[in-house]
């Protein structure tokens, strides 16, 4: 093992053998332990419950955080690694426990989103002041949600209203390379309706996304504006028949540099985004123990493209989705769930693709038990793919208490990926020989709950079959025979000394075993190791923060021959409380002014200092 890699494990191993001297669990975390999640199961259990590996970011974390981005919050989770493209608002992959970044499903209040043609989800364009929380899946969920969920399910929530009178919220920020933000809103609720209205907004200079010397490289700061809004509303009727809808939109205006078509740099390449979600529900219950759920809803995500002023492209994309569910209650802890997909898929815009529209239709069941000290979760799905024909998919999950405090789980999930649009069609790029990509993921769990805390080991391997990456020898997409990642997550939440400590430590192996010239190489742009450390403490008055995140060496392609070394960056965050609605708010990102880059040629931003004002009505 090199003396990089030991440095990375060595505070995760002294921060799990210190588990002795920790005192008591704060508060946070045992509310995170009872805290209700839905993604997992797509019915409501706590996360305590869970067989799978969940991880929840309520608001109240989410300020704390004082995070300005979805990527800079989400690189907390254990497993996730980020390819950026130069800063705020540009162009994200995510990548969950070494899958692909299209591996991961992304939910929007139960909605599907993300790029028909590209298969990602605009992450960086979803405004963090208009989510209420985020639960975050790790492993295989196909099985409850078909294509894409491979390597875990983040579902997001906005927010919702409140119960009582009106209560506004309010914000306003500044920082380093003249970047702006704000965001206002309001909410009110009762037993019988609720409503939430929010504006956000965001602007900043930006960095030199591209490093010197490089292919498009122009000396200019490349910025980023944003302007969002989210409305939902909700009505309970005397029958128990309950309606609600939602709308996100998100707007934004991206610098970046590009080659033109002459081969040189684009001057004043940019690109118009727009983002929306809108969805609605219906949830009644015609038997004491049948409660039914309808859902239709729309994502869309489009691009209008610029370069050196004049027009260059347009992607529109466009998710049309409607989903039927049943819960069944069979006794007490005995839940039978069974439910039809709906998904139509359609991309429009300058480019001419051989196939522009596409169908999905699922059907799926699942069983949850619990009896004595076991609990099970069984699931079954067949999706009927328009372009890829069937694809069944299951995941069964057992779980036992070994003691009062200590609880063992095991699960076995497949998957399947349908292959993007870009994949398959995009003019001197696309390959339409490719297969669906497949998938078989094993896991093992042990967690522990004491009184001065929670910790949790899970180690998993995943096989992925026909894996589709960029292949430089044929300048095009190609399925890899076989892929397979083995990998372990630390897990550790508590207090010492006053502090609030939540720490993670992920080691992986992303490994290339297609038998070709790749054969042994690790995945591009998969960190093998990654930590993370946050500590909090209050102080009367004023809150104090820290966040140490780093990440080990990569390749940046196929053939591993583009390292990207590995980093560490440090923030640190403090808050005072003026009254019980007001408080202020500073961080400094990167303090000690790493120098790093996450995809190759790419910049990312230094040292950044920023100070928010909040308001809260009570």
């Amino acid at each position: 093992m090199s003396t990089k890699s030991k440095s990375l494990l060595q505070p995760a191993a002294l921060l799990l053998c210190g588990v002795s001297s920790i005192s008591q669990a704060s508060a946070a975390e045992r509310t995170y332990l009872q805290d209700q999640v839905v993604t997992a199961t797509r019915t409501a259990q706590t996360a305590e419950q869970s067989l799978a590996a969940v991880m929840v970011f309520d608001r109240v974390q989410i300020e704390q955080s004082q995070a300005t981005s979805v990527p800079e919050l989400l690189k907390r989770v254990p497993g996730v690694s980020l390819a950026n493209n130069g800063g705020p608002g540009k162009n994200t992959s995510l990548f969950m426990r070494g899958s692909e970044s299209d591996h991961v499903l992304v939910l929007i209040d139960g909605i599907k989103i993300g790029s028909v043609s590209s298969g990602g989800a605009a992450l960086a364009d979803l405004p963090l002041e208009l989510i209420e929380r985020i639960e975050v899946v790790r492993g295989p969920r196909s099985s409850l949600y078909g294509s894409e969920a491979i390597g875990g399910v983040i579902q997001i929530f906005t927010r919702k209203g409140r119960s009582g009178e009106a209560t506004p919220f309010f914000s306003a920020g500044y920082g380093t390379h003249d970047s702006y933000s704000g965001s206002a809103g309001v909410s009110a609720g009762n037993d019988r309706g609720w409503y939430s209205l929010g504006l956000s907004s965001s602007d900043t200079d930006g960095i030199n996304v591209k490093s010197a010397g490089t292919r498009g490289y122009e000396d200019d700061a490349d910025g980023y504006r944003n302007l969002s809004a989210s409305l939902s509303a909700g009505y309970r009727f005397d029958s128990g028949l309950e309606l609600d809808a939602n709308l996100l939109q998100a707007s934004g205006h991206n610098d970046y540099d590009q080659v033109n078509s002459k081969g040189t740099a684009g001057f004043r390449a940019n690109a118009d985004v727009e983002s929306r979600v809108v969805g609605t529900r219906a949830r009644f219950a015609p038997l004491e123990s049948w409660q039914v759920t309808l859902q239709v809803g729309r994502s869309e995500d489009k691009s209008d493209g610029y370069l050196d002023g004049a027009f260059d492209s347009r992607f529109d994309s466009r998710r049309d989705s409607a989903s039927w569910q049943n819960d069944l209650s069979l006794a007490p802890g005995h839940t039978l769930t069974l439910g039809v997909d709906y998904l139509h898929d359609e991309v429009n815009g300058s480019t001419a693709y051989a196939e522009d529209s596409r169908d999905n239709t699922g059907g799926f069941v699942q069983y949850l038990g619990e009896e004595g000290a076991h609990d099970w979760q069984l699931s079954l799905r067949r999706d009927d793919n328009q372009q890829f024909g069937q694809h069944d998919t299951g995941n069964l999950g057992y779980g036992y208490a070994l003691t009062d405090w200590l609880r063992a789980t095991l699960s076995y999930g497949t998957a399947f990926k349908a292959p993007t649009f870009n994949e398959l069609f995009f003019p001197n790029y696309g390959n339409p020989d490719l297969d669906a990509e497949t998938s078989r993921s094993l896991e093992a769990g042990l967690a522990g709950q004491h009184g001065w805390g929670h910790w949790a080991v899970n180690a998993f391997r995943t096989r992925i079959d026909d894996l589709i990456a960029y292949d430089a020898s044929i300048k095009a997409p190609a399925n890899v025979d076989e892929a397979r990642i083995r990998g372990v997550e630390l897990v550790l939440a508590s207090q010492l000394l006053g502090w609030d400590w939540n720490a993670n430590y992920s080691l992986m192996e992303p490994e290339n075993r297609s038998g070709g010239a790749n054969d042994g190489n690790e995945l591009a742009r998969r960190a093998k190791q990654l930590f993370n450390l946050d500590l909090d403490r209050r102080f009367g008055a004023f809150n104090l923060g820290a966040s140490l995140h780093a990440e080990g060496q990569r390749y940046d392609d196929l053939a591993n021959t583009k390292e990207l070394a590995g980093y560490a960056t440090l923030d640190l965050r403090g808050e005072y409380r003026i009254d019980p609605e007001w408080r202020l708010q500073t961080r400094v990102a990167n303090l000690l002014d790493a120098d790093y880059e996450t995809a190759q040629g790419y910049n990312q931003p230094g040292q950044a200092v920023y100070l928010t004002l909040r308001y809260q009505a009570l």
